[in-house]
C-alpha cells in the first residue's frame, strides 16, 4: 500500500519524475559508463551495391548449347573412382548438352561469345544459381542475343585483369584460325554486346583465353591432331578483325580444343618430367590420359600438326583437350545427355603422346563425353 500511495504522488508532481529520472541515469553511467568505442563522423550516407552484398566464393558454371546457364557450388559434386557412370549435372531439353563448364568467383565478369563472333558480358553471381539436377536459365533472357544466336564460349574474369594493359583475348576458331586482342577492348561492353572476331562462313569460335603475349598455344583436333607454338607468332589486332592460320586442316577435321600456357621447368627432384605441364586428352567414348608438354614439338604456326593419341573404334574421336599442371587436383567430365563424373586427377596415368590413354567414365550406349574442366581443390575419393 506504501509504495502505491509513494506512486501516486510521484505521478502527481513532474519535478519528482525528473529527479527520479536523473538519479536512475547517473547509476546507469556508474556502472556502464566506459569510453565511446563508435566515432560519429560527418559525411554522405553511402550507398551499398548488389556487388557488396554478394559473398566472394568459387562457383561451377555450365553453358549448355541450347543457350541455358546456371551456377553451381563447387562443392555440388563428390569424387567418384575411375571407370565410374557419373551423376546427373544438369537437367537439359531433348538433344542439348553441356557446352562448357568453367570455374568462377562470384565477383568475376563472365564473358559470353557467341556464333556470330560477338561477346557479351555479366558479372557471375548475376547468373541463376540453381541445384545440380536444375535446367538453368536461358541466356536469352541475361544478355541481349538474337533468337538465332548462339553462345559458343564462356570464360570468367577477375576485374583487376580486364583493366591490364598487359593481357589480352585469344580466340581460336573451328577452321583453326588464331586471333589476339588487347584485353581493354573488352573491358566496357553494353547490353547490345560488342564484336568479338569476324568469321568466315561455316567458321565458328571453339575457345577464348586471356593471355600475357608470352605464352605458347596449342591447337587439337577432332581426328587426334596437334600443333605446338608461340603466342608471338600471332600480332595482335582489333577486335572486329578475323583471324590468321594456326593449324592446316584435313578434310572434315576441325580444331575442338584450344590452350595457351607458360612453359615452365619442372622441380629439380621431380624425375618423371620435365614441365610442370601435361596435356589431359579424354576420347568420346571416356578414354583419357595426361602427356608432358614436352613431348608436343615446337612448330611454326600454320604447319599440320602431329599425332595426340591412337585413336580406334573403342576410344572414339577426340572430345577435349586440357592444359594442367600439379594445381589441378580434380577432373569434371560431362556427357551429352548431361551425365558428369568428378574424380581425382591422380588416378589418370601418364602417358607418352601416341599412346590410347585408359578409362575414365563409361558413357552409356549412345552417349559420348562432350567437355572437361579441373579444379584446383582436394577431396576424398567416392561414390556419390
Amino acid at each position: 500500500m506504501a509504495t502505491i500511495t509513494r506512486l501516486i504522488t510521484l505521478l502527481r508532481d513532474p519535478i519528482a519524475i525528473l529527479n527520479v529520472i536523473v538519479s536512475e541515469l547517473e547509476e546507469l553511467v556508474k556502472v556502464y559508463g566506459d569510453a565511446r568505442k563508435t566515432k560519429v563522423v560527418k559525411s554522405k550516407l553511402g550507398e551499398f551495391s548488389e556487388e557488396d552484398l554478394v559473398a566472394k566464393e568459387d562457383n561451377l558454371v555450365a553453358i549448355t548449347k541450347e543457350g541455358y546457364v546456371k551456377r553451381m557450388p563447387l562443392g555440388t559434386y563428390r569424387s567418384q573412382r575411375r571407370g565410374g557412370k557419373g551423376v546427373m549435372g544438369m537437367t537439359t531439353k531433348d538433344e542439348d548438352e553441356i557446352l562448357h563448364l568453367t570455374v568462377g568467383n562470384t565477383h568475376d565478369f563472365a564473358l559470353f561469345f557467341t556464333n556470330t563472333g560477338k561477346v557479351f558480358m555479366n558479372r557471375v553471381f548475376e547468373l541463376p544459381e540453381g541445384s545440380r539436377q536444375a535446367k538453368g536459365q536461358a541466356i536469352i533472357n541475361l544478355i541481349n542475343i538474337e533468337q538465332d544466336e548462339k553462345v559458343m564460349a564462356l570464360m570468367t574474369i577477375p576485374g583487376g585483369t580486364l583493366e591490364s594493359k598487359n593481357h589480352f583475348i585469344t580466340m581460336v576458331t573451328k577452321k583453326g584460325l588464331v586471333k589476339k586482342t588487347p584485353i581493354s577492348e573488352y573491358a566496357s561492353i553494353r547490353s547490345g554486346g560488342k564484336i568479338g572476331i569476324n568469321l568466315k562462313d561455316n567458321d565458328e569460335l571453339v575457345r577464348a583465353q586471356v593471355t600475357n603475349g608470352e605464352n605458347y598455344l596449342l591447337l587439337v583436333t577432332r581426328d587426334g591432331k596437334s600443333i605446338k607454338f608461340k603466342e608471338s607468332d600471332v600480332n595482335p589486332t582489333g577486335r572486329d578483325t578475323m583471324g590468321v592460320k594456326g593449324i592446316a586442316l584435313k578434310k572434315d577435321d576441325f580444331v575442338i580444343a584450344a590452350e595457351t600456357f607458360e612453359i615452365m621447368p619442372a622441380r629439380p627432384d621431380d624425375k618423371r618430367r620435365k614441365f610442370y605441364r601435361e596435356i589431359l586428352l579424354v576420347t568420346e567414348n571416356g578414354i583419357g590420359k595426361r602427356t608432358d608438354v614436352s613431348e608436343y614439338p615446337e612448330q611454326k604456326r600454320g604447319g599440320q600438326g602431329v599425332k595426340v593419341a591412337e585413336l580406334t573404334d573403342k576410344t572414339g574421336k577426340v572430345a577435349a583437350a586440357q592444359m594442367v599442371s600439379e594445381v589441378d587436383l580434380q577432373l569434371v567430365m560431362t556427357t551429352k545427355s548431361a551425365q558428369v563424373i568428378k574424380l581425382p586427377m591422380k588416378n589418370i596415368k601418364v602417358l607418352g603422346r601416341s599412346t590410347q590413354g585408359v578409362i575414365l567414365m563409361r558413357p552409356t550406349k549412345g552417349d559420348k563425353v562432350t567437355s572437361i574442366t579441373t579444379l584446383q581443390e582436394e577431396e576424398e575419393e567416392g561414390v556419390v
